[in-house]
Formats: structure tokens, sequence, C-alpha cells
């Protein structure tokens, strides 16, 4: 099982496509409660140039909320990732973690069937853009 999965899309740039993966979230339930820009972090820290590059920190706080009471330290694992990457001519990579290999590592038999759930949100999401 991979522990992502991807679709490639056409934008004119990171920002308008940003938005759009959003409002895409905000339709299943999720909200981006944090924001890393890995070209900008990258350039600062290493002088390094990267292609467009984030990473949106999204969360469902009911599913939140279900995860962390049936395993407290699943924290460590959320929230859930979802990655824009330019490839270059107006192509970017949209990139979800699977959820359900991610808890595959807690082995706690609750988190099976809301990791599916989670699974089956961001894939809606994916496909729609």
């Amino acid at each position: 099982m991979s522990y992502y999965q991807s679709k490639t899309v056409t934008s004119q740039d990171l920002a308008s496509l940003r938005s759009k993966v959003e409002a895409a979230l905000k339709e299943v339930g999720f909200g981006i409660l944090t924001e890393i820009d890995i070209q900008a972090t990258m350039k600062k820290k290493l002088d390094k140039d990267y292609p467009p590059y984030l990473i949106l920190g999204a969360c469902n706080p009911v599913f939140a909320d279900k995860v962390l009471t049936a395993e407290p330290h699943i924290g460590t694992l959320l929230p859930c990732n979802v990655t824009i990457r330019g490839l270059g001519n107006s192509e970017f990579e949209v990139t979800i973690m699977d959820p359900i290999a991610a808890m595959s590592a807690v082995q706690n038999p609750a988190i099976e069937p809301l990791a599916g759930e989670v699974r089956g949100k961001l894939m809606s999401m994916l496909e729609s853009l």
C-alpha cells in the first residue's frame, strides 16, 4: 500500500491552486491548520532553490476528536498533510497522505474505520480538482 495518493493538475500559479485546494478541503469538512512553504524555507535555511512546494496541514475536527479519544498518542500523526508541488509548465502535483497507510502503524482496531472514512473524504477532495 502506498503512503500517498496524488493527482497532477494544471493551474496558472501556486496561489490560485492553493485557494482551490482549500475550498475543496472545506467541501469535505477540512480546514487548514498549518502551512509550510518548502520553497521559501529551503532558500532561507540552505540557500537552495526548490520548485514551488507547499505542505498544508488539514484537519477535520470531528475525526480528530474521534481518533484522539481512541488513541491519545495519535497526535504525532496529525494533521493530514496535503502537498502542492510545482512540476513546471503550469503543472502541479497535489498529494494527500493516505490515512489508512499512516494509521496502520498504530495497530488500534478502533482507528481503522475512521482512517477509511478520512481517506474517502480526502480522495473525494483530490478527485474534485
